[in-house]
């Protein structure tokens, strides 16, 4: 069974996608803020990230610096999740090492779903 670790702060997401992603299959680990994820990341070693960038403590940015820069993490790919929209933000995440961005409000809930199941596939 592959793991996947959220990292998000609205508790009712978190919960929403729990309850579809443990239905196709998956393990979620959840994390309501960045520091609490990077702790995570590094003690479970998820199959994938779902990382949101407005968090607590420590933003999504700094927690994708940091897994990528670390030889443990760096190979386990990280979807982002957020309502940032604009491209410099869109553009850092990538440089940084994201494998996928997503916007939350241009996304139905299955169609990350399908871009969790292909990130894992590949």
């Amino acid at each position: 069974m592959k793991t996947i670790l959220f990292i998000e702060d609205e508790s009712v997401l978190q919960k929403t996608f729990r309850d579809v992603l443990e239905k196709e299959g998956y393990k979620i680990i959840t994390a309501l803020d960045g520091e609490i994820g990077l702790r995570l990341v590094k003690e479970k070693k998820p199959n994938l990230v779902l990382l949101d960038l407005v968090l607590p403590k420590m933003d999504g940015f700094e927690v994708l610096k940091e897994l990528k820069e670390n030889k443990e993490t760096k190979d386990i790919p990280v979807i982002i999740l957020t309502n940032l929209e604009k491209s410099e933000d869109v553009d850092k995440a990538l440089e940084l090492g994201a494998t996928t961005y997503l916007v939350k409000a241009n996304y139905e809930l299955k169609e990350v779903v399908e871009k969790v199941k292909k990130t894992l596939r590949e």
